[in-house]
């Protein structure tokens, strides 16, 4: 038997690991011992000793051992069963929502129980709700010498099971052989790692001497190895995707000063320096023979549009056209207007395209990208559906890139393949992403920063305001309208259901018309038709309405300079960059510009501390950094909700000092060991690996 043959056996070859066992483990991804191995621990439970009963604390998880009292079925309300233990310093209850009659059979009183699982208040004080428990003779057949890991797991699959695999399967892999470190001797050395096998081993079946603490901190070797190995295998992916994308052929356009300049010179504003800065870069990407592949990140308001507008002229100087997409119709809308008004003197055309254009609209749409007479075309994801075809798409703009799916972004780039060319891609977003996060999820990208905002702009006062002066912000409405100025009024519900965030908004729409009689009042919303949103929206800027109620659709994409101030409900309930975005809808001309931020009461310690970051500073990427501190990475992404990053032992928040060691040690992989790339992402990523190949 080769050293490597035992990790490729199928699981099936342990004892107990029968062919529906096998189905559920390959749910996880697991199908051989490898994959055994590395499908690491979440957590651990300490169940090293026995805690009396009347010492158990509320929140936390314990090793208790009693005799039964009585047992009962509780029919009110939803069925349980509850089961009372007591020891010789007090009682405990054990409630059972999903129950068998054998398993109430034999908890008759008497019965002395072993059981494991978190203390919480019950009706009759402590209990343990569906605890991990056994019938025993005597409390030493409880404890265990170490900690007991705690695995992912699917539906069917207990944790019992998975256990014994892990534990066959570390006996065969790290007893008769040695899993294959993919990481140099040097680079161990360097961070004072230990080998793969001892982290392994250390991980599954943790020595004697380690609490629980130990792993919680993130300061093990161990731990902190295999965190570095799995996020250095994300980041090989990400560059590889990068590369496999560098190596096609793009169209090198050649720049022409003078249209440009002369382009610049229509505008009514002058570009600012970082803008111009930002454009040079572009302009030396696409220059190449190679696709570009560039991140433009820009706070509120600085000015990004433009510079892809500016872009999108040269591609069609060159003989090219251009793909505008953006995540929502309003802000496919909002650049449709821009770039219309941008390119109105000039001979080239401007087309729409949405899920909402229909008929003989459309098919004169569809036409004139496929012979070439649309140069620009705006829209949604309709951009890439199989009936859009171009002539010669060079250049893919893609506005706020994180809002689309890999494939969706991936099937919009193969429109553009013609003759062994590839497009240009340009991404635009005006949500400031943390260093450290860009470093992991855009590795596979160019980044520029427009870190400038255009002369005149005056930052947004902001204040932090109970809810129990609503009446008082309402009043000021009054005065504000009565001046001949704007505001928005924006709903925030933390139910993700689209239905009661467009509900809400209508109710507060109809309760502030009828307090502010005098006040023009419009409401756009997410559920609400294209058309009707747009002539809301018109309506608005061309001040028809004083007032407009919405929902947090207007987070990106609305451009109104006459509206300034801008009261947000329960601001408590979004992000700090979601709110920066919101309230950069404000400010867009010279007046001095306000909003406010309507918290409900009570507001907790840590919601002040977040909304008082919000009212001291303007700076995006500052609040960005601020709102990684205070919330995570994984809820700044929006990874808790999307999943877009899988980690199975890396932990952005407890690792984050270690994304600053990942750069330095991909170099030194690609220079001394490049043959170790492939199978290091392989062991970590598998196969997902192509979804990082299509991002590029």
């Amino acid at each position: 038997m080769s050293v490597s043959e035992p990790l490729q056996l199928p699981v099936t070859h342990l004892s107990g690991i029968g062919s529906q066992s096998a189905s559920r483990l390959e749910k996880l991804g697991i199908h051989t011992l490898q994959d055994l191995l590395f499908h690491l621990p979440l957590r651990y439970q300490d169940r090293s000793r026995v805690t009396p009963i009347s010492q158990l604390v509320v929140g936390s998880s314990a090793l208790v051992c009693g005799k039964v009292e009585f047992i009962d079925s509780i029919q009110r309300g939803r069925a349980s069963v509850i089961c009372r233990i007591a020891d010789d310093s007090g009682s405990l209850s054990l409630r059972f929502f999903h129950f068998s009659v054998q398993q109430a059979q034999s908890l008759k009183p008497g019965t002395l129980v072993g059981c494991y699982g978190e203390i919480r208040y019950g009706y009759a004080g402590l209990e343990m709700a569906h605890p991990d428990y056994k019938l025993i003779q005597s409390p030493e057949q409880l404890t265990e010498a170490t900690l007991t890991p705690i695995y992912p797991l699917t539906e069917g699959l207990p944790q019992t099971t998975l256990r014994k695999a892990i534990k066959q399967a570390l006996s065969l892999c790290l007893d008769k052989a040695k899993v294959t470190d993919w990481l140099p001797v040097s680079l161990l050395q360097k961070h004072r790692y230990p080998s793969l096998n001892e982290a392994l081993s250390t991980l599954h079946s943790p020595p004697a001497h380690l609490s629980a603490d130990n792993f919680s901190s993130g300061n093990l070797p161990a731990l902190k190895r295999l965190a570095f190995e799995e996020l250095l295998a994300h980041h090989l992916a990400l560059l590889q995707g990068k590369l496999h994308y560098k190596v096609w052929q793009a169209p090198a356009f050649k720049l022409n000063p003078a249209i440009k300049q002369q382009f610049i010179e229509n505008l009514p504003f002058q570009l600012t320096n970082a803008q111009q800065r930002v454009l040079h870069e572009i302009e030396a990407d696409c220059a190449q023979a190679q696709p570009m592949l560039r991140l433009v990140q820009g706070d509120v308001g600085s000015g990004k549009t433009v510079v892809a507008a500016i872009t999108a002229l040269t591609a069609i100087d060159n003989g090219f056209q251009v793909a505008v997409m953006a995540p929502t119709e309003l802000l496919a809308e909002q650049h449709f207007r821009n770039f219309s008004a941008w390119f109105a003197d000039s001979p080239i055309k401007v087309a729409f395209l949405s899920g909402q254009i229909k008929g003989k609209t459309r098919q004169a749409t569809l036409e004139s990208l496929a012979d070439g007479s649309a140069g620009i075309v705006i829209g949604t994801h309709a951009l890439f559906q199989d009936s859009v075809q171009f002539q010669n798409l060079g250049l893919i703009i893609i506005d706020e890139q994180h809002r689309f799916g890999v494939h969706q972004r991936q099937a919009l780039r193969e429109k553009g393949q013609l003759n062994g060319l590839r497009p240009h891609q340009l991404i635009m977003t005006a949500t400031p992403i943390p260093r450290t996060l860009a470093m992991l999820n855009y590795s596979d990208l160019d980044i520029s920063i427009i870190d400038e905002l255009p002369p005149g702009r005056k930052a947004v006062v902001t204040s932090v305001i109970s809810s129990e002066r609503r009446p008082e912000v309402i009043a000021k409405l009054a005065n504000w309208a009565a001046e001949g100025k704007q505001a928005y009024w924006v709903c925030t519900l933390i139910e993700e259901s689209e239905v009661l965030q467009c509900e809400a908004a209508e109710k507060t729409a109809a309760l502030l018309a009828e307090a502010l009689p005098s006040v023009r009042v419009g409401l756009v919303h997410g559920r609400m038709k294209a058309s009707e949103k747009d002539a809301v929206m018109q309506a608005f800027k061309n001040q028809q309405a004083d007032l407009l109620v919405a929902t947090t659709v207007i987070e990106v994409g609305v451009d109104v300079p006459n509206a300034n101030l801008m009261v947000i409900e329960n601001p408590e309930r979004l992000g700090l960059s979601q709110l920066h975005q919101l309230r950069g809808r404000v400010g867009r001309g010279s007046q001095d510009s306000f909003c406010l931020l309507l918290y409900q009461t009570p507001l907790s310690q840590f919601g002040k501390q977040r909304l008082t970051i919000l009212k001291e500073s303007n700076d995006g990427f500052v609040i960005a950094e601020k709102d990684l501190e205070l919330r995570g990475p994984g809820e700044v992404m929006g990874t808790r909700q999307t999943g877009q990053l899988q980690f199975k032992i890396a932990d952005l928040e407890r690792d984050t000092s270690l994304l600053d060691l990942i750069p330095d040690a991909a170099q030194q992989l690609y220079q001394q060991h490049p043959e170790n790339i492939k199978p290091l992402i392989e062991r970590w990523i598998g196969n997902t690996k192509h979804s990082y190949q299509e991002i590029a």
